[in-house]
């Protein structure tokens, strides 16, 4: 398969844009790719407003989303504007248009750009299935661009910008019946308004695909840009950003996996991280995965060129592998614990990688983030594991142990070609791009124990590891991979954020069977902080896995990032209800502020939990809504009683310790 979704799937280069003028703040070309957020207090609080953006610009902000959900918003924005003026703040406003044309059109007037959402500028979401034929299809695009139009030409006359935002969870009822719910209908959607746009000489446009599903939001950038080259449309400014992609460290790895996969192709102008937090918050997330790419090119080493794909960029489709052990096939990636920075570990020290000992009843427990495996190094445990733990020690030391069948060893490349003694169902190579040579592929593919170790040194590693990856396949090498990244002096933020780019871009387009995260180049710590540093890797582990949707181990929280049109403390609320639900392993609960946030951008959500009036729940079974006003003070217990109907209940289980 050809590409042309990015400029290079090896070397970085950025994707060559037109440039979009908003307001002082250009975007796209050459300029460098920004930073945006949007404000959560009411629009029509103009003091609260505009101190919220002054915090917001501060952290680093470089374009300001305000929601106009009506007339009097879209008015107020100039209010606003006014303020911030008078303040000593020219940043660019945005304004953020759901089902109203009317205020997009008031809005492009006075702010620097307006955002619309081609499901519901001028479509409708019943969850209706319609049949259409060409013509009857050619007279709704018609209505659509009666209704779009008059805001193209006040932009066009105002100097205004404009993003075209598709939604994967508010694609109209006309698009999901004709191309179901897919990158491709998210893609068309938007195409159908640029269309309007172009005939009418209006290109100061960019676009965004945004799904809370990463696999989805990557698969529809890329199709998006395929699309526009195919048919010749302009190559507009890319605005990325997962919706609702939770609080904490969850919501970081998701956008991480999302966000960071696309700029490793080159691919976005504009970042916002969507938090369910302070959205003074997201800026310095959105800064750190950008900061990464500053001089990318410069630092790089050069990797092997790509000339035809042998994957499909645009659906997922997990490599296929032979099973070896509990590796590869239809085995969920595994998750390998790397403690071979502790020279003496005690039962106790397991914790760290999800396995509880209880001294009193002398036994494990394992959460539901316990490691499959774990890389002692040289120093091989003293005791009998858990069952379902195994262990890994480097290849000499497994040769020197009496307990070879109870561990697995881990060769070099140059090890593995030598040796003639391995284990008899599972032994780990670690390799990288340059080992992968005729002889290692030949040996390899006729070695049904092997399980390799994929790493790199390389600053642009995702790539080479994909590069890696390729090769493999291209030589018909079947053996799972385990994709291994070790950090040097970096904080805990940008670990969490390199390594949700780096693994979990690969995972998104199904290559890898497990995942190892290490660190190298820290100082001399004590025990209890490099526990506590394994702790965190481990749980980062689990969290690329389930957020590039490979491996779900823990409850999922699809919750938006508050906006002005919120209906209820959204921290408050979140922090609440995954109190009560974090034990339900594998279920999703979309939680949103308001009805624009509501059955629709939850897509695949489980359950529902979503503002609709002044203390008033709506309560969602998928889609599907079971009560429409339940009194907050009682809608989380009455969400977990709608769990409880359908089976997917359990009682939380308390650890012994």
């Amino acid at each position: 398969m050809n590409k042309s979704y990015c400029p290079s799937l090896t070397a970085y280069k950025r994707r060559e844009t037109v440039v979009v003028t908003i307001g002082d703040v250009p975007m796209g070309g050459n300029n460098p790719i920004r930073v945006q957020s949007m404000t959560t207090v009411d629009t029509m609080d103009t003091i609260g407003s505009v101190e919220q953006c002054i915090r917001m610009i501060e952290a680093g902000c470089e374009y300001i989303r305000i929601t106009a959900p009506s007339i009097k918003e879209a008015e107020n924005l100039r209010n606003i504007k006014d303020e911030l003026l008078k303040r000593g703040y020219n940043v660019p406003l945005v304004a953020d248009i759901h089902f109203t044309p009317n205020a997009a059109e008031v809005a492009a007037r006075i702010v620097e750009k307006v955002r619309v959402n081609p499901g519901n500028y001028a479509d409708k979401k019943k969850f209706e299935v319609i049949e259409y034929n060409d013509v009857t299809y050619q007279a709704e695009l018609d209505r659509i661009k009666k209704r779009f139009v008059p805001l193209v030409r006040i932009c066009k006359e105002y100097g205004t910008a404009m993003r075209i935002g598709t939604n994967h969870g508010s694609l109209s009822d006309r698009i999901l019946s004709r191309y179901g719910d897919t990158p491709l209908g998210m893609v068309e959607s938007a195409l159908e308004f640029l269309r309007i746009c172009e005939a009418e000489n209006y290109y100061n446009i960019v676009i965004s695909m945004k799904a809370s599903n990463t696999q989805v939001m990557v698969q529809a950038y890329r199709l998006l840009v395929q699309k526009l080259e195919e048919e010749g449309l302009k190559p507009y400014p890319l605005h990325l950003g997962v919706t609702e992609a939770g609080e904490a460290e969850d919501g970081r790895i998701k956008s991480a996996v999302g966000i960071g996969t696309l700029l490793e192709d080159g691919l976005g102008d504009t970042v916002r991280v969507s938090l369910t937090e302070a959205p003074e918050a997201e800026a310095p997330v959105a800064k750190a995965l950008i900061d990464r790419y500053t001089n990318r090119a410069e630092k790089a080493f050069e990797i092997e060129p790509v000339y035809t794909l042998p994957i499909d960029p645009f659906k997922y489709h997990r490599r296929d592998t032979m099973e070896i052990a509990n590796f590869g096939a239809l085995n969920v990636p595994r998750v390998v614990a790397d403690l071979s920075r502790l020279t003496d570990v005690k039962y106790a020290d397991l914790k760290c990688v999800g396995h509880l000992y209880s001294m009193l009843l002398d036994k494990f427990n394992m959460n539901d983030l316990g490691a499959d495996y774990i890389y002692t190094g040289a120093n091989p445990i003293s005791f009998m594991l858990p069952n379902g733990l195994k262990e890994i020690v480097n290849y000499v030391p497994w040769q020197l142990n009496e307990q070879q069948e109870n561990r697995h060893p881990l060769l070099t490349a140059a090890q593995y070609l030598q040796a003639t003694q391995l284990h008899a169902t599972l032994n780990l190579v670690e390799t990288n791009l340059q080992d992968i040579t005729p002889d290692f592929v030949a040996r390899v593919k006729a070695d049904q124990t092997v399980v390799l170790l994929l790493q790199t040194d390389n600053e642009h590693a995702m790539p080479e590891l994909r590069r890696a990856f390729f090769k493999l396949i291209e030589n018909g090498v079947q053996n799972p991979c385990i994709i291994k990244r070790a950090y040097g002096a970096l904080t805990s933020d940008e670990i969490q954020l390199y390594a949700s780019t780096d693994v979990g871009g690969l995972l998104i387009d199904g290559l890898g069977d497990g995942i190892m995260l290490g660190t190298e180049l820290l100082p001399e710590l004590e025990k209890g902080a490099w526990l506590a540093t394994i702790d965190q890797l481990n749980k980062l582990s689990f969290g690329i896995l389930q957020a590039a949707r490979t491996r779900m181990s823990k409850t999922e929280y699809i919750s938006c990032p508050s906006c002005g049109r919120t209906l209820f403390d959204l921290q408050e609320t979140t922090a609440m209800i995954r109190k009560r639900t974090d034990h339900l392993k594998g279920v999703k609960i979309g939680i949103m502020g308001c009805i624009v946030n509501g059955p629709g951008e939850m897509a695949d959500a489980d359950y529902g939990y979503v503002g609709v009036g002044v203390n008033k729940i709506a309560l969602y079974r998928g889609q599907t809504v079971i009560k429409k006003a339940v009194p907050a003070d009682r809608a989380v217990d009455e969400l977990i009683d709608l769990i409880r109907e359908d089976d997917k209940w359990i009682e939380p289980i308390q650890l012994e310790e």
